[in-house]
């Protein structure tokens, strides 16, 4: 069976449009709460693979998705490292910050030991690749290393990414080993998911807009051409996405140089330079605004079909800009997927 995602980010022009929204397994699920309830905290739902399996079909059940994301977080990689993390109700990602090249002695990548550490998320991968119907695709995922980094240093959620910044700023080699970590864990986490039977990786750069052009280069494009160039060395028939949120015009040079199969694009871009610079290249994933979700109705659908009027020429996967916002009503999601399903490319 040809899947319809798979089509699309293999750069396929398709006749229906594939669609699936990021952070579509969670909060706003009124089922996703109540196993929560039961699990306890997120990382206990993200480490067992009853809970994990169950969430990550959730939204595939009742909004009948084109693919479904394996259900876990960006922040396992530093956690298998060995850096302490726990999930605080209201303040989110708490870790032990690394400030600096000398914190870095605290951070372990013992092979046997990183992966027994995430044996239960390839589980997980496992079972979903045998209990997802099968013309669904499943997603495997990672932080790219700048954006997983900035947790790592700050030591949870930053506005200013100050003290990141003046790490990499002040010795670019000591923060060169911690990306060099990076990159390494991340490329055998993707590559154990390809292992596991995920048909498809994107690499979240959620923080990637914060840098200047300079910075961009070095800690964006510089690491995720290596850490696609690793995970394809070992699956070369893999599609990789790549999703540099808020870089605005460096989206191009991302897109030319990093070696992705895909690029996913925020609602910040204009859809023209997204048509003419991006998808003349390659698929491309996005990006209705999540406030429009939230408020549903018109609005919503009105920007869907702009968006897709506007892609329809090309391999294009609708998608969100960032994540489902936790307070949006289910129904707007069904309305929206309702939609999707009935439009002809």
């Amino acid at each position: 069976m040809t899947k319809l995602f798979l089509q699309a980010i293999n750069g396929q022009k398709t006749g229906k449009v594939p669609f699936w929204f990021m952070r579509q397994a969670g909060r706003y699920l009124p089922e996703y709460m109540a196993l929560r309830k039961d699990a306890g905290s997120f990382l206990d739902m993200a480490y067992n693979p009853d809970f994990a399996v169950e969430v990550t079909l959730q939204p595939i059940r009742r909004f009948d998705m084109d693919a479904a994301i394996l259900f876990s977080d960006i922040l396992t990689v530093p956690h298998a490292l060995g850096q302490h993390l726990e999930f605080i109700t209201g303040k989110g990602p708490q870790l032990d910050p690394i400030r600096n090249a000398n914190d870095l002695g605290r951070l372990k990548f013992e092979d046997d030991k990183f992966h027994g550490h995430l044996k239960p998320v390839y589980e997980t991968v496992s079972r979903l690749s045998d209990e997802l119907p099968k013309d669904k695709t499943l997603i495997g995922f990672s932080g790219a290393p700048w954006t997983v980094a900035t947790y790592m240093v700050e030591g949870g959620s930053s506005k200013d990414f100050k003290y990141t910044k003046s790490f990499a700023a002040g010795d670019p080699a000591g923060f060169q080993r911690l990306m060099d970590l990076l990159v390494a864990s991340t490329a055998e986490y993707l590559i154990k998911q390809a292992d596991h039977g995920a048909e498809a990786l994107q690499i979240f750069d959620s923080w990637s807009g914060v840098l200047n052009e300079v910075m961009f280069q070095r800690w964006v494009i510089e690491p995720t051409k290596r850490l696609v160039e690793k995970v394809k060395s070992a699956h070369p028939d893999i599609p990789v996405i790549g999703f540099p949120k808020g870089a605005g015009l460096m989206y191009r040079n991302y897109a030319d140089q990093t070696g992705i199969t895909a690029v996913a694009f925020d609602q910040s871009l204009p859809l023209d330079f997204v048509r003419d610079e991006l998808q003349s290249k390659m698929c491309v994933q996005g990006a209705l605004d999540n406030g429009l979700l939230l408020a549903g109705g018109q609005p919503m659908l009105d920007e869907a079909a702009r968006i897709i009027d506007a892609l329809k020429g090309g391999p294009f996967v609708f998608n969100l800009g960032h994540g489902v916002i936790k307070e949006t009503p289910p129904e707007h999601v069904a309305e929206l997927s309702k939609f999707l399903k009935s439009v002809e490319l």
